[in-house]
């Protein structure tokens, strides 16, 4: 019986490694697909977010402002 159950091990082995390997080379053509047309959707968005509307006003920017000259001290 002890032998017996050293031959199932490989056994289970085989039927597992059989059932991965078939798992892994299964057709994955579809879901990149989809996976690329998503991003290209994505890439679209992050685009349009970025670049503002043609006939939105564009804010004047205000000049900066200092509070006084900037000066540095050595200290020794």
């Amino acid at each position: 019986m002890a032998a017996l159950a050293w031959l199932l091990i490989p056994l289970f082995a085989v039927v597992g490694a059989a059932i991965w390997g078939s798992w892994a080379s299964r057709d994955k053509t579809t879901g990149d697909v989809a996976e690329l047309a998503g991003y290209a959707r994505f890439r679209d968005a992050m685009e349009r977010s970025h670049t503002p509307a043609p006939d939105a006003p564009r804010p004047e920017r205000e000049p900066a402002t200092t509070a006084g000259p900037v000066t540095t001290s050595a200290s020794g």
